[in-house]
Parts: structure tokens; C-alpha cells; sequence
């Protein structure tokens, strides 16, 4: 069995009643259960549909995501979630680098590098260079002034650690920046890469090893391995192709808003809904949602 996910984006609530179960129809599905009014449904189908890609390109014509998983699994023990334009709405080495007078040129380098372009460690060496001199202190300025958080993500996190799911954000930034996100969105733990400071201003270099794709990927073994469990039993979300890696090997792995290269190639593509989608995809309805 699969199940059919519908969703759509909470502040458009744009899901017609009619939608589900019309589509349940056409692929021979059985009843629509609401998981949020206008927002979430889904059905179980016995076998993936032939027109599943076109009706998927139907139905993002108006703001509906498609999304079809084996029915069975798919409330995960494991949350692994890129931190900068996933959990956030920013680059964060995008902002410190428009504090240092290099903001579009870094911007271009990110966008480049996030699509699959150019190499990601070469990427974030060059990146960070030019951030050499700036005072540590811009960091926690940053922090307050410039980084929002994505919608729906303290009650995905929160929703899957109250029904026992181990949350882990790793990010291809930096802890100066990951340690405050996790324990805002209450995260377990955190992954990133080091801005080196010295005499209180940054170096323009970022300690070694590079978290890139494949920290990533081993993040995402070893903290299953730590959990007596395997990366199917994980939901991976993220929009880079630093994030590839483990949205393709975990058991559900979302491209969320991402950048074109990235979500041709991901399991689930997500271009509508906000971070709740997530918790949808695992069946989860709007009564089971934790509030932090």
C-alpha cells in the first residue's frame, strides 16, 4: 500500500474538499482522511499511479504539493534538518558577509553553490575568506537583527520529539549560528563547521574538517547507529545539494523550497507548504501537534 499526501500551504488553506477524493477516485484510493482542513489530506492507493509526475506538475499550477510513500513507516524516529534557508529564512554567511561589504558577491557564490555548481568545501573556503577581520561580535548581531525562523518548525520539532523522535540539525554553516537555532527550536544536537576567531575578530578561515555533504551523510549513520536504528527510520529536509546526500539515503527525504537541481532529484518536493509539511507527510493531523 501507499498513501497519497495533499498539501497545501497553511496561510492559503487553498486544499478544495473535492480534491481528494476526486483524485482517490481516478486511482482506485480508498476514503480521504483530513488532516487539516484546506491544508492537509490523505488516502492509501494499492499501487503508485503512471500519471503521478503529471498530475504532480497539475497540481503545483495551483500551490498543491503531491507527495506518494509506502503506507507503512512513515512516522520517523529520526529528524535530521539543514539549518540556513530550511529551519531559517536566511544565509547566514550571506548576512555576516553583507556586514563585511561583500554581501552580493558572497550571495552569489552561496546561490552557485547551493544548486550544485561549484564545489561546496571550495565554496565556503572562499566564502569565509572574505570575512576575515570582522569582528566576532557582528555574530550576535546578526543573530538578533537578521535571522527569522521558517514557519512550522518549533511544531515540527517540537511534535516529533513529544512523540519520541531524536532531533538533529546539521548545517553546512556554523555553530556560532547552529548552537542558538537548536536551542531556540529545541533541537538534541547540532552539526556545523567553526569560524576561526582570534583576538576577537574572525581569522577568514573555518576550522577543519568541512562539514559538507558527506558530514551530512555520516551524521545521519551515526546518529541512527546511536539509535539501534537505520537511516530509513529518518525524515531529511533541506534545499542545497549539500543536503543530497542525506535526503536521498534517509526513508523520507524532503526538498523543501529548494533550489531546482536539488529538488529534481529528491523523494519528496515540497514548494508550497512550510515545515509542517513534514509532520503531514507522517500522518500526523493538527490535533497531534505539540506547541512549544
Amino acid at each position: 500500500m501507499f498513501t497519497v499526501s495533499l498539501i497545501a500551504a497553511p496561510a492559503a488553506a487553498n486544499l478544495d474538499d473535492a480534491l481528494p477524493g476526486g483524485l482517490s477516485d481516478r486511482w482506485g484510493g480508498d476514503v480521504t482522511r483530513w488532516l487539516s482542513p484546506g491544508v492537509a489530506a490523505e488516502f492509501d492507493i494499492a499501487t503508485p499511479p503512471q500519471d503521478a509526475d503529471q498530475v504532480w506538475s497539475d497540481l503545483q499550477m495551483i500551490g498543491i504539493d503531491l507527495a506518494i510513500q509506502p503506507a507503512g513507516g512513515r512516522r520517523k524516529r529520526i529528524l535530521i534538518a539543514d539549518m540556513d534557508s530550511t529551519m531559517i529564512n536566511q544565509e547566514c554567511i550571506d548576512e555576516l558577509a553583507d556586514m563585511a561589504g561583500f554581501g552580493p558577491r558572497v550571495a552569489d557564490i552561496t546561490a552557485r553553490a547551493m544548486n550544485g555548481e561549484l564545489d561546496f568545501n571550495a565554496a565556503l573556503t572562499e566564502r569565509v575568506a572574505l570575512l576575515a577581520n570582522l569582528p566576532e561580535a557582528v555574530i550576535a548581531q546578526v543573530l538578533a537583527e537578521r535571522i527569522t525562523y521558517a514557519a512550522g518548525g518549533p511544531a515540527l520539532v517540537a511534535t516529533m520529539r513529544a512523540h519520541g523522535a531524536y532531533t538533529a540539525l546539521v548545517s553546512g554553516g556554523f555553530t556560532s549560528f547552529t548552537q542558538a537555532v537548536a536551542q531556540t527550536l529545541g533541537f538534541d544536537e547540532h552539526r556545523a563547521n567553526t569560524l576561526l576567531v582570534q583576538d576577537g575578530v574572525l581569522t577568514g578561515q573555518v576550522g577543519l574538517p568541512i562539514l559538507g555533504r558527506e558530514a551530512k551523510v555520516d551524521a545521519l549513520t551515526q546518529i541512527a547507529a546511536r539509535l539501534g536504528t537505520t537511516p530509513q527510520n529518518a525524515i531529511a529536509v533541506g534545499d542545497g545539494a549539500n543536503d543530497l546526500g542525506m535526503i536521498q539515503l534517509a526513508g523520507a527525504g524532503v526538498a523543501l523550497h529548494a533550489k531546482p537541481a536539488v529538488a529534481a532529484q529528491a523523494q519528496i518536493r515540497i514548494n508550497h507548504g512550510d515545515l509542517t509539511a513534514l509532520l503531514y507527510l507522517q500522518g500526523f493531523a493538527d490535533d497531534d501537534f505539540v506547541t512549544p
